[in-house]
């Protein structure tokens, strides 16, 4: 079994900045792309930038140039700097990976959500 556990969300002021963590554990041969998803209250979960095992990342146009992924395979983990914070990135926020486990070369993990609030 894999776990993805997320830390880092909390509550800031508009323009303020945030830092997520979510760190892979268990019987893991190794990660493909991992990412970061959101969902605020009535919405539907959306993508927020996702990261390759090369490096290779991609935003959501509402987040490009204020929020940048970033992994460490070393540690089967994957961040998220959230910079210039608004009240609309207001979410839980979860992290997901795609995993080779020995049994799947490629089976889809998610993390248990990390509850981002940004006061105006």
């Amino acid at each position: 079994q894999v776990q993805l556990v997320e830390s880092g969300g909390g509550l800031v002021q508009a323009g303020g900045s945030l830092r997520l963590s979510c760190e892979a554990s268990g019987i893991i041969r190794s990660i493909n792309a991992m990412g970061w998803y959101r969902q605020a209250p009535g919405k539907q979960r959306e993508l927020v930038a996702t990261i390759t095992s090369g490096g290779i990342a991609s935003y959501a146009d509402s987040v490009k140039g204020r929020f940048t992924i970033s992994r460490d395979g070393a540690k089967n983990t994957v961040y998220l700097q959230m910079n210039s914070l608004k009240p609309e990135d207001t979410a839980v926020y979860y992290c997901n990976a795609d995993v080779d486990n020995y049994v799947y070369s490629s089976y889809l993990f998610w993390g248990q959500g990390a509850q981002v609030s940004v006061s105006s």
